[in-house]
């Protein structure tokens, strides 16, 4: 199998069509992540049966990241992608009609659900064509590239889009908007990617073998303490960017009195910021260390970002330069996590889609968990004790980091950490 050697500051040429199509699909995907739980509570349920309807959407993208890093490896990225975008366009139409459609929790808890499946399938699936089509010493970069395609798709067109189309068409007409998106995205990768370089070497396995390899992508979790540690620290990385677009939109939209158009379009600043810092970070980590920046930069600048997207707010009131400031701060250091989709499979190079599908499913762990804290702690310690909350995990996550023993590919200096370490042990 080849990789590629054509690159634009880490940008490999020969996805770029890939990159685009997750930047339509996650537009589409998008749409909803900042409104969604405000449009639920107007439509007359509680705080806490909107969050519940998100904590079930977690778990389904969590189980669905789990297998996709192996399932990827063994049918192929292209067709796990297709499965994806169908089961994303099927149930948002069953799920914007009969549940949205007709106000009924237990069909918005249904089909919303169901299709948490869809998008990992998707979207992570994309991260294995990457890993197998660029070098390892590049892989920062590349996966820099995906997170801030990412970023241009779930964040900033997911969101200024419909700060422009709600006013006109409403919440449930751009939530029809968006699968044309999904669409465009979908059609554009099951063209564009059908003749990249794919993992091969599970194609013949028995049905037995396969099983056993997708298990791996549990049982790497206790057998290597290493992949532990990074899936710790990945389930931290994005509890701010999942928990604070359940809980923010109510803070600033009904206790701030900001409009939803604001709100929405601070939190695509937040996101625009995301698309230079993730390959900021990306480039930055392959000559300072992964392991370095994730834990100087990632940790302790969410930690102080996370406060400050509450307190700023709270004490200029509605002054939506002044909610800015701290959008921007979570943007750049919430990307200097990047480096942690290189880490896993640097720590299991024989087993790549397994270490992936452990990566990806920490990522949904994150989905799911996020708005679950919020559903435990928003009825005793409002808006603030859930911020607190994920304040203190990023510390805890960068007391993690120096136990984590990683060799970086093109590094000049031994495993990371690795004297740290030791001198803590």
């Amino acid at each position: 199998m080849s990789v590629t050697n054509k690159q634009w500051l880490g940008l490999p040429l020969n996805l770029i069509w890939g990159y685009i199509a997750i930047a339509f699909f996650m537009t589409g995907d998008g749409f909803e992540l900042a409104f969604l739980s405000h449009y639920i509570k107007e439509l007359g349920f509680s705080p806490a049966e909107a969050s519940l309807a998100f904590t079930l959407y977690g778990l389904a993208a969590a189980l669905a990241a789990w297998v996709s890093g192996v399932v990827a490896e063994i049918i192929t990225p292209q067709k796990t992608m297709l499965i994806g975008f169908l089961m994303w366009c099927i149930f948002h139409v069953l799920f914007l009609v009969f549940g949205l459609g007709h106000a009924n929790y237990a069909m918005i808890l249904l089909f919303y659900g169901i299709r948490g499946f869809a998008y990992p399938l998707f979207l992570y699936s994309f991260i294995v064509a990457i890993i197998h089509n660029v070098k390892s010493d590049s892989a920062s970069s590349a996966i820099g590239w995906f997170w801030a395609v990412y970023s241009i798709g779930i964040g900033v067109f997911g969101s200024y889009i419909p700060s422009f189309t709600i006013p006109h068409i409403g919440e449930l007409g751009t939530l029809w908007l968006a699968l044309a998106f999904c669409i465009t995205g979908g059609v554009i990768a099951q063209i564009s990617l059908r003749h990249i370089a794919t993992p091969r070497h599970m194609q013949n396995l028995t049905t037995r073998e396969k099983l056993s390899e997708l298990t791996r992508a549990v049982t790497l979790i206790y057998s290597n303490r290493n992949i532990m540690l990074s899936c710790m620290v990945r389930i931290i990385n994005t509890l701010s960017l999942f928990g604070f677009a359940v809980i923010m939109p109510m803070m600033f939209v009904d206790q701030l009195g900001f409009t939803t158009s604001e709100w929405l379009q601070v939190w695509a600043v937040f996101f625009f910021t995301t698309i230079f810092s993730n390959v900021f970070w990306g480039v930055v980590s392959e000559k300072l260390g992964w392991i370095k920046v994730v834990r100087w930069f990632g940790c302790i600048g969410m930690a102080l970002s996370s406060l400050a997207f509450y307190y700023i707010p709270q004490h200029f009131g509605h002054n939506f330069a002044m909610a800015l400031i701290p959008a921007i701060a979570l943007g750049i250091f919430v990307a200097a996590f990047v480096p942690m989709a290189a880490v896993f499979p640097a720590l299991e190079p024989r087993h790549k889609g397994a270490a992936i599908s452990v990566y990806n499913l920490s990522a949904g762990t994150s989905n799911f968990l996020a708005p679950a804290i919020a559903v435990l702690l928003l009825p005793h310690f409002s808006t603030i004790g859930v911020v607190i909350a994920y304040t203190v995990l990023y510390i805890v996550a960068f007391f993690i980091c120096p136990f984590i023993h990683v060799e970086q590919p093109g590094f000049s200096t031994k495993p990371e950490c690795a004297a740290e370490s030791a001198q803590l042990s």
